[in-house]
């Protein structure tokens, strides 16, 4: 089953609800944020140890109460069972990680297989742009999966934004619930250290709010700078710290 969302923006309502949606907007943002920024160090750290990818599902990065720990699994024979064949964990310097290869098969703990099922099933639905897409999975309400594809960098000093969507998966990683497509075309934005650029500007065609991936963009960005955002509704900011106000028309 699949319910298709993209149109519809569910804070049209009063101001305190729009507000309560904002606010809930910012904080998916900023954990994506959070889950591409292990990522990237995550997988620098595992690249440098020249690993044999042969066979590897797709990575996996999970909070724990030490930090961050990105797995590298590999499906068993009866694809019921991850192995964590290498594994990049956050030091106590925030964003810096280290890389290990298991020298034993060793298990990924239960909770990593619904996420990794939850990539795959996104994946299988997904229709790119063909250019390489980041990928995160992180916790919906009632046990499900948020998993947001989105296209990545290809040169340090460009930005992509838009060509994204967001899917609800079920707890057990295997259904799609819902996709929501973020943004449509995709505008790799460059701003030349030579240029005194404030701010951004870009308007939404598919929904009266700002979507978790705006938020993304603004907090990985450089330089920082808030971006403006106009609907057919309302117009939006959302500041460097990832907050979002209503701004005039």
């Amino acid at each position: 089953m699949c319910v298709c969302a993209g149109v519809s923006a569910p804070a049209q309502g009063k101001k305190a609800e729009l507000k309560s949606y904002l606010d809930e907007v910012t904080e998916r943002g900023r954990n994506l944020y959070a889950y591409d920024q292990a990522a990237w160090h995550g997988t620098d750290a595992f690249l440098a140890l020249h690993p044999n990818t042969e066979g590897l599902a797709r990575y996996v990065c999970v909070k724990t109460a030490t930090g961050w720990m990105v797995v590298f699994p590999k499906w068993n024979v009866a694809h019921d069972h991850l192995i964590a064949v290498y594994v990049a964990r956050e030091t106590d310097q925030p964003g810096i990680f280290k890389a290990t290869a298991n020298e034993t098969s060793r298990e990924t703990s239960d909770d990593i297989v619904p996420l990794e099922r939850a990539l795959e099933t996104a994946f299988r639905d997904f229709k790119g742009a063909g250019r390489p897409y980041n990928s995160a999975v992180l916790p919906a309400p009632n046990g499900q999966h948020y998993v947001y594809l989105y296209p990545g960098q290809t040169k340090d000093t460009v930005w992509p934004l838009g060509g994204d969507v967001r899917y609800t998966i079920s707890a057990d990683g295997v259904a799609i619930i819902e996709r929501r497509q973020l943004h449509k075309s995709i505008l790799d934005m460059e701003f030349p250290p030579d240029e005194k650029v404030v701010g951004g500007v870009h308007s939404h065609i598919l929904s009266d709010v700002p979507e978790d991936t705006d938020v993304f963009y603004v907090l990985e960005r450089r330089p920082l700078m808030p971006e403006y955002i106009g609907t057919s509704k309302r117009n939006y900011v959302i500041e460097t710290d990832g907050s979002i106000r209503i701004t005039k028309k």
